[in-house]
Formats: C-alpha cells, sequence, structure tokens
C-alpha cells in the first residue's frame, strides 16, 4: 500500500510545522494556513506549490483524523524496532532494510490493512475455522427448573455432510490441492518493503478445489438436518437464562472445531409456587384461631411433601416464615422455602361458631373496658416484629 509506505518517509508533523504534542485545533489552524498559502488557485501554473498543497493535504488527511493518527504514530514508534531506516547486513538499496517479526510491526500493518502477514497463521486461508454458534430454545416446566434435568433437543440446524463426510467431494472422489496457492489457501502481495497475504482467489481460501462437488452438500461439506442434542440443564436455571453447550453447534471447517449451543431456557409458571432467587415462595391459609392461639400448620412442598410449621400465639396475617433448605439446592447454594400466613375469616358460621365468636366478643369488650379504666397513659401491650 504506497500511502501507507509514506509514512515511514515522510515526516506529516514536520511538513504541517507543529510538534508531536500538537492538539487537534492546532493542526487544523496549521493546516488551513499552509493550505490557502499553497492553494493552486492562487498560484496558477506553479507546479511546485501544487506539489506543496497536495503534501499538506495528505498530511492533514492523516493528522487530523483521531484514528489515522494513531495508526500514523504507532508505525512511526515502531519503525526503527522493525529494523526500517538501518544500514548493515541485509539492508536494501540506500541502506533501508525492513525485516517484519513474527510479533512486530506485520502484526500491526495486518490489522490496519485487515490483510494477513506472509505464511498465513492461524485463521489464515485453508487453516481451521471454528464452526457457528446454535441458538435453540427450551420450554421448562417450573419444578424441572428448579431440580434441574437431562432433556433431548431436537434441532435442525448445519451439521457435517453424511454424503461426503464434510469433504464436500462426490463419494469417490477427492478434493484437489489448490495449484494456485499450493494448498496454503493465501496469496502473497509484494509492494516494494511490503508483503502481504490474502484469501487464494481460485479456492476462496480453502486450499483445495473440488472439481465434482458431493450432490448433498454442493461442496460445502455441510448440510441442513435434524438432528438430536443431549442437554442437561443444571438446577436452579431462572427464565429467559441462556445455558452454553460447548461443542454442540455447527461444525468446523477445515478440521476446526465445531461450535456451541447456545439454550435460551423459558420456565413455566407455577400454579401454586412462585419464586424469589433461590427462595421458593408459597402461600398458606390458617384459621383464626391457629394463628390467634399458635400451633402447627401443615406447609406443601414442591416435591410434593409436606412439612410442619410452628405458628406462634398472635401470629398475624401476612407474615412470612422462613423453611431451611426447601428451595432451590445448587452445588453452590440451598435455597428456603418462604411461607406467607393468610388468616382466613369463615363467610358462613354454624350455630356453635357463632355462639363462639360472640362469647369471644363479649370477652374481648370486657377485656378492653377493664384494660381502659385499668391502664396508665403512656403504657402500651407492645409492637409484633
Amino acid at each position: 500500500m504506497a500511502a501507507q509506505r509514506e509514512w515511514f518517509e515522510k515526516d506529516y508533523y514536520k511538513l504541517l510545522g507543529v510538534p508531536e504534542t500538537a492538539t487537534a485545533k492546532e493542526i487544523t489552524k496549521a493546516y488551513r494556513k499552509l493550505a490557502r498559502d499553497s492553494h493552486p488557485d492562487t498560484h496558477p501554473g506553479d507546479a511546485a506549490a501544487e506539489d506543496r498543497f497536495k503534501e499538506v493535504s495528505a498530511a492533514y488527511d492523516v493528522l487530523g483524523d483521531d484514528t489515522k493518527r494513531k495508526e500514523y504514530d504507532e508505525v512511526r514508534r515502531l519503525g526503527p524496532m522493525a529494523g526500517y531506516g538501518g544500514g548493515g547486513p541485509g539492508a536494501g538499496p540506500g541502506g533501508n532494510s525492513f525485516n517484519v517479526g513474527a510479533d512486530g510491526l506485520g502484526d500491526i500493518l495486518g490489522q490496519m490493512f485487515n490483510r494477513g502477514r506472509r505464511g498465513g497463521g492461524a485463521g489464515a486461508g485453508g487453516g481451521p475455522q471454528r464452526g457457528a454458534d446454535v441458538e435453540a430454545t427450551l420450554t421448562l416446566d417450573f419444578a424441572d427448573a428448579v431440580r434441574g434435568l437431562t432433556t433431548t433437543l431436537y434441532l435442525t440446524a448445519d451439521a457435517q455432510c453424511g454424503t461426503c463426510s464434510g469433504s464436500g467431494a462426490k463419494p469417490g472422489t477427492s478434493p484437489k490441492v489448490c495449484s494456485r496457492c499450493g494448498g496454503r489457501g493465501v496469496i502473497d502481495d509484494n509492494q516494494g518493503f511490503f508483503s502481504f497475504s490474502s484469501p487464494c482467489p481460485a479456492c476462496a481460501g480453502r486450499g483445495v478445489t473440488i472439481e465434482q462437488p458431493c450432490p448433498t452438500c454442493r461442496g460445502t461439506g455441510v448440510e441442513k438436518r435434524q438432528r438430536e442434542v443431549q442437554a442437561r440443564i443444571p438446577a436452579g436455571v431462572a427464565d429467559g437464562q441462556k445455558i452454553r453447550l460447548k461443542g454442540r453447534g455447527a461444525p468446523g471447517r477445515n478440521g476446526g472445531p465445531a461450535g456451541d449451543l447456545i439454550v435460551e431456557c423459558h420456565v413455566v409458571g407455577h400454579a401454586r409456587f412462585g419464586r424469589d432467587g433461590n427462595n421458593l415462595t408459597v402461600r398458606v391459609p390458617v384459621r383464626f384461631d391457629q394463628a390467634a392461639l399458635g400451633g402447627d400448620v401443615d406447609v406443601p412442598t414442591l416435591d410434593g411433601t409436606t412439612v410442619k410449621l410452628r405458628l406462634k400465639p398472635g401470629t398475624p396475617s401476612g407474615s412470612r416464615h422462613r423453611v431451611r433448605g426447601k428451595g432451590v439446592v445448587t452445588a453452590k447454594h440451598e435455597g428456603d422455602l418462604i411461607v406467607t400466613v393468610d388468616v382466613q375469616v369463615p363467610t358462613h358460621l354454624t350455630p356453635e361458631q357463632r355462639a363462639a365468636v360472640e362469647a369471644f366478643a363479649a370477652a374481648s369488650k370486657v377485656a378492653a373496658g377493664g384494660a381502659d379504666a385499668a391502664g396508665a397513659p403512656g403504657h402500651s401491650s407492645g409492637e409484633r416484629v
């Protein structure tokens, strides 16, 4: 790339008359002044002024762009380290030499120009290529999401062609080494001091050519087909959570590894239980006498059994109670079951129940009257937490 080679030969800061620490505003100001002084319209027929204007414009095109300026500074900084501009053994015409090291300037320029270095490398040309990731969705029952399960996923996705076993060639034939690149998958492009590599156009970077493509995959080596994947869903997966299954995605190319299968889980809600992190939640109805006098109530759990929850006398409606270890249990965490008490008020009373409630109401009025008569200002019965 001739324009970039000039970065080693020309000091754009010097051309604009600014220091390397100049701000963007200072660079723009210097460029405008020089461009105005050397503009061809003000110097008609002056070839030197026209050349000067082109040089100033080229300098500003680099230094006036933050990204290009950073690349220019980096290339200039690493130039001597890469062996450019030095004499001695191996020097080219004029005493200059340029030696691209494995971790030196060649890597930087390869990134700048989106082209590989001589000799290829990981992922260059016909090298192994990792397969693409495949996404799938899985709908889970609430209990299965809490406990975890192993299930089978039925997918329609890219898989290794069953006819040619991934070679891309018609059965009975085989791919041939590309005659243009010699199987490397890349070709070299020499430009003066620089040598770049780019994918071979004859084989599209695969390193081989297929004269008789497979009729099933048409030479690609992959086909879309249904397949079954055994997937282990861990305990405690949440709604919307994504699980990554290594190596269960699309097949790789040229011996590369397969991609991953990413499973997005959708959890169906439960009719009775809810979830708060690793804790399960449930609401339990209790009778008025149980809340007032205290006692044991049966609490359901997700596994179908019941546990006893002891209520203290005077338990208020809406209070929350914890049953240890009955929530979401994973390898790292053990959640609890959070029980909310709902005190039930009967809507239909038998004669015996009505008589009992009326007796309770009468006794409550007597107790309240006695408390008013005997109580002193500033005293209370206390606050339940």
